[in-house]
């Protein structure tokens, strides 16, 4: 479960979601080391770019469909970490950082996301409210999910390559109709074997 402080105002600039994984912290380290991968899992970021110019800086373009119309973006962003913190700076946005918190829980970690915003005026910030955003309650649950099933199967190499070198570079609507393909298919083969199954009972 998450849960999430709501879209900033010109009072309140912060906005974070926070939930437990049921991961040793150590493996939650190791796993958020990889930023690229915490912010594909975003359902409603569809990256067109994500150039690595340095280890920590990386040069990103793509839209954010959280909000209608979407948020374009094209900025840099800039990867500063410690052990139990890993905080992401924007150039040229109305965010100003995304910060990932992590720490020990009763049933494993907790990750903390929280984005942080340019203080703005309250006029200023109504005029730019479409650029906030909204995604981070739907961010929280999809890396919930992602980490269960990471857990559950990441002990197999070619799944792994498949999460890491297929999924993780497609946009987030490829990896619907892939999905939808693959039940499709699977549906398809069931009905197959059924019928299979069928005319050997009734003609051996």
């Amino acid at each position: 479960m998450t849960e999430q402080q709501q879209v900033p105002t010109a009072a309140d600039n912060a906005a974070w979601v926070s939930f437990n994984v049921p991961m040793k912290l150590d493996e939650l380290r190791v796993f958020s080391k990889d930023v690229e991968r915490l912010f594909r899992i975003n359902p409603h970021l569809e990256f067109s770019k994500w150039e690595k110019l340095t280890d920590k800086h990386f040069h990103v373009q793509g839209r954010n469909t959280s909000q209608q119309p979407a948020i374009e973006f094209d900025y840099e962003i800039t990867v500063a970490d410690s052990d139990d913190e890993l905080q992401v700076a924007y150039s040229d946005s109305l965010k100003k950082s995304t910060t990932f918190k992590l720490e020990p829980s009763d049933v494993g970690a907790k990750m903390t996301i929280v984005d942080e915003y340019h203080s703005l005026s309250e006029e200023e910030a109504k005029q730019r409210e479409a650029e906030v955003d909204r995604s981070l309650q739907i961010w929280g649950e999809y890396l919930v999910r992602y980490i269960l099933t990471w857990t559950k199967w990441s002990w197999l190499s070619p799944w792994r390559w498949y999460m890491t070198k297929v999924w993780q570079p497609m946009k987030p609507m490829a990896r619907r109709i892939t999905y939808a393909l693959i039940w499709i298919t699977v549906f398809e083969i069931a009905l197959i074997a059924l019928g299979a199954g069928i005319y050997f009972a009734e003609y051996s």
